[in-house]
């Protein structure tokens, strides 16, 4: 007898429906499963048989086909057991077929027939609504992440025997309802108030988190990069629903939603100077979103910037400038969503004191241009705002909570923000810098003495075609932040400014 069920596979952060069809006949006694399946799909084959004999069903001693289709699809990880189970039960005639139809179902199981999480079951409910789905059948642990989709029916399942006791009406499944995707305030939040002093590192950060823009914090160990970089979040407005979906769907693909919703809250990743290239724009045999995709409409921190290896580094280039990465990997290509802030820290020098009135530096010149040469030209280039941390002064520190907190920042930010949306309109980009070609020139026009001051900046300071536009996204961010129409000579020698490293150069 044939019977299929309906799943399907991860394709970057999206999904394609995959038809399980099971054909059980005469013949010698052995399961054949085609369909282009990868490792962890073929040894399906034996948890499946485990898991139907620990829920007390003794299958036939027949010739078992079990098809993935379409077929030129690799298939991989261990989504595909409980629809080779469904199938399977329905062609031995052990579960009605008629109560499979028009149902998705993905989900590990245990070889007890426990129902395990699995990776990506976002992008297949999205799938599975596209499709016409009636309802879809997902671990409990997953449950969440799949109610987000509005219009399909989701029912969570602990155990493979409570679905079969379901298909023969002998029970129910029960149906998960969406929760809430509400940031609920937290009292122990990360506040800029916390920060002693450093008013014009607080000043870029309130710039950067306006207008999208990448930030690099330079000064001595302890001036507090590391504490202004994780108060980034905290200004940042709050995600839209198009944004959450977006960075809960490569979450899901990481498998890093579990019991999890929405995501309500922009991502922050701060991986450690030890990361390889594939960790941290993505990659491995089978493809994974590495941590710029999982810092998606969020903020990727690199602390000890020059500590991370040279090659790696320049890996950043091209999601840092096209908002996504593409990774290939036999035969096939996936891409990934990049778009995040970028913000790193680092030291002036090995020793960290170079520069510091008050400490003596210890490096040698061979020392300090080793140190620089580790973060490459044109990665440098791609930073908006170079911001000199210098030490904190001890007059500064008695004052620490005294200062403007986040709250009152981020409202500042979000009126710039809702300017740079009205502009686009229905377009996209929504933040400056993200502004390309034509909408660059259109919303950062110079007016004469506004042109002079940037020449005299391109020149004295050597910057490339490309830090000059992005001077040009920062005027117009911090134009936004005062609720200018126009940019001014003010706001273009503000973003002049931060070109420090270009200055240094």
């Amino acid at each position: 007898m044939l019977a299929r069920v309906l799943s399907g596979a991860v394709l970057g952060v999206s999904a394609v429906r995959v038809d399980v069809e099971v054909d059980v006949g005469e013949g010698f006694p052995h399961v054949h499963l085609v369909g282009l399946a990868g490792g962890a799909v073929q040894e399906a084959k034996i948890r499946v048989q485990a898991a139907v004999r620990n829920i007390g069903i003794k299958l036939p001693s027949r010739r078992v086909t079990i098809n993935l289709a379409p077929g030129d699809l690799r298939k991989d990880g261990t989504g595909f057991d409980l629809p080779i189970a469904v199938a399977l039960l329905a062609a031995c005639n052990e579960m009605p077929p008629e109560a499979l139809e028009g149902l998705h179902f993905v989900g590990e199981l245990s070889l007890s027939g426990q129902v395990k999480p699995v990776r990506g079951v976002l992008p297949l409910a999205v799938e599975a609504r596209r499709s016409g789905a009636r309802g879809f059948v997902v671990p409990e642990e997953n449950a969440l992440e799949a109610a987000v989709v509005s219009g399909l029916v989701v029912h969570p399942a602990h155990h493979f025997g409570e679905i079969v006791a379901w298909a023969r009406g002998e029970a129910g499944l029960p149906v998960q309802l969406p929760r809430s995707a509400r940031a609920e305030p937290d009292a122990a939040a990360l506040d800029l108030r916390d920060v002693a002093g450093q008013e014009h590192a607080k000043r870029a950060l309130e710039v950067a988190a306006a207008g999208g823009h990448n930030l690099l914090l330079f000064g001595p160990p302890g001036s507090g990069k590391t504490m202004l970089a994780r108060r980034l979040p905290g200004i940042l407005p709050p995600l839209a629903f198009e944004e959450a979906l977006e960075a809960t769907a490569v979450h899901s693909v990481a498998g890093l939603l579990r019991n999890r919703g929405l995501l309500v809250e922009r991502p922050f990743r701060a991986p450690h100077h030890s990361i390889s290239d594939a960790g941290l724009v993505g990659g491995s045999s089978i493809p994974r979103p590495g941590e710029v995709s999982l810092a998606h409409r969020g903020v990727l921190f690199l602390d000890e910037l020059c500590e991370f290896k040279r090659h790696v580094l320049d890996t950043l280039r091209q999601p840092a400038e096209d908002g996504e990465v593409a990774l290939s990997r036999a035969g096939r290509t996936v891409t990934y969503p990049a778009d995040f802030m970028l913000v790193a820290a680092m030291n002036p020098c090995p020793c960290g004191y170079l520069g510091d009135g008050r400490r003596a530096c210890r490096c040698t010149t061979h020392e300090l241009l080793r140190y620089r040469r580790r973060i490459s030209g044109p990665l440098l280039d791609r930073i908006d705002l170079h911001v000199d941390v210098p030490a904190v002064a001890y007059a500064a520190l008695p004052n620490v909570g005294s200062g403007e907190g986040s709250a009152e920042v981020r409202e500042r930010v979000m009126r710039a923000r809702r300017a740079q949306g009205e502009r686009a309109g229905k377009r996209l980009p929504r933040c400056n810098a993200r502004l390309r070609g034509g909408a660059l020139r259109a919303h950062c026009a110079l007016d004469a003495a506004g042109r002079s001051l940037l020449a005299q900046a391109v020149e004295k300071l050597g910057l490339s075609a490309r830090a000059h536009d992005r001077i040009l996204r920062v005027a117009r961010t911090i134009a936004d932040l005062e609720g200018a129409d126009a940019i001014r000579p003010v706001h273009v020698a503000e973003a002049v400014q931060y070109r420090a490293l270009d200055r240094a150069a």
